[in-house]
């Protein structure tokens, strides 16, 4: 019974990301500012899907990240590369999947109910320009489906945004 709960709630994701790929198609333009196509972009996620509870960028800059256009309670404004999930996948250079935040080393908890988490770097001509980050009150509330379709969108992001302007 477990089995197929997890198969039917993978496959609604699944769907739920379809749709969210489709409409970006039509409301993000490259000719209008990155921070708004960004900004709909976090908004369309959160109320998407409903098993996130904080959803938003940090901007690379000099090594740091950022905070960028979110959605959520407050957030740490500045990470240091290599500290918590972000800075890890800012070293990395590729997505992680923490399904118990607790259980990852230095973790930055600007959330106390934050339970699981999803990190996807988002590249610019072959470099981190920053990374989505997303946060779930649920234990292991992400999965590979997660993973492909937010690296897929993150890549179509990079396409069609004009990433030449500056946000911080």
């Amino acid at each position: 019974m477990t089995c197929n709960i997890q198969t039917e709630m993978l496959k609604a994701d699944e769907d739920i990301y379809i749709r969210i790929t489709e409409e970006l198609k039509h409301f993000l333009k490259p000719d209008e500012p990155l921070i708004s196509g960004l900004s709909n972009f976090i908004s369309l996620l959160k109320y998407s899907l409903k098993k996130i509870s904080w959803v938003g960028f940090y901007i690379n800059k000099e090594g740091n990240l950022w905070l960028g256009p979110f959605q959520g309670k407050p957030a740490c404004v500045k990470i240091s590369s290599g500290k918590g999930v972000c800075g890890t996948v800012l070293i990395q250079g590729k997505t992680i999947i923490v399904e118990d935040v607790d259980n990852f080393p230095e973790h930055i908890a600007c959330d106390a109910e934050s339970k699981s988490e999803i990190v996807v770097p988002l590249f610019i001509h072959g470099n981190i320009w920053g990374v989505l980050d997303l946060d779930s009150n649920i234990l292991n509330a992400f999965s590979e489906t997660d993973k492909n379709y937010l690296e897929k969108i993150c890549s179509f992001l990079a396409e069609t945004l004009n990433f030449n302007e500056s946000l911080i």
